[in-house]
């Protein structure tokens, strides 16, 4: 059985991989949704767990299909640091996450604050705050709480909600962007 999302990359993509991996920043575009649409050859994510201390960096889309590998490491990255357990990364999340990050024009990764959680850590964290979500998408593996040192928790989400592809929750009083690939909506200072 194959995956669906596993492709052979041609000669040319495969040079467009290793060009990206040379510089430094993302290559920027001017608009979320062209993005979103498949604008460009390639989409890149750059991220820290603080919580770990792992980070990646890595193309996870080029030439119109999404790398089967990439995005097997980046669910293993956005993992319940709690108790490891792994859930797929929704792929729209993603786009949306790196779409935000090239309209931001960063060179620092996001911080991942919340990848997948676990049912056990959702309910956890509920009985701590009365801001988590009963059915979050992060327990789908459709949402990621992103933080940028170099950017505000305001210019993040209006980077964000210009996709006009998700969730974007402000929680400036902790310094991070949640994103997610729901409903189109926004909430939070």
């Amino acid at each position: 059985m194959t995956d669906n999302r596993s492709t052979s990359i041609s000669r040319r993509g495969l040079l467009r991989a290793f060009a990206a991996t040379a510089v430094t920043a993302a290559p920027t575009y001017s608009s979320a949704a062209g993005f979103l649409r498949g604008a460009g050859d390639v989409r890149r994510l750059r991220m820290y767990n603080g919580r770990t201390g792992e980070q990646i960096d890595m193309i996870y889309w080029i030439d119109g299909q999404y790398i089967a590998d990439s995005l097997q490491q980046v669910n293993h990255f956005m993992r319940d640091w709690r108790n490891g357990q792994v859930k797929n990364i929704d792929t729209r999340t993603l786009d949306i996450a790196a779409a935000a990050h090239n309209l931001l024009d960063v060179n620092e990764p996001y911080t991942l604050v919340s990848g997948y959680r676990s049912p056990a850590t959702n309910q956890m964290l509920r009985s701590q705050s009365s801001g988590v979500a009963r059915n979050s998408l992060h327990l789908q593996g459709q949402a990621a709480d992103l933080r940028l040192s170099s950017r505000s928790v305001n210019q993040m989400a209006r980077a964000a909600a210009s996709c006009h592809a998700g969730g974007v929750g402000r929680y400036s009083g902790s310094n991070f962007v949640h994103m997610d690939c729901g409903n189109v909506r926004s909430w939070g200072s």
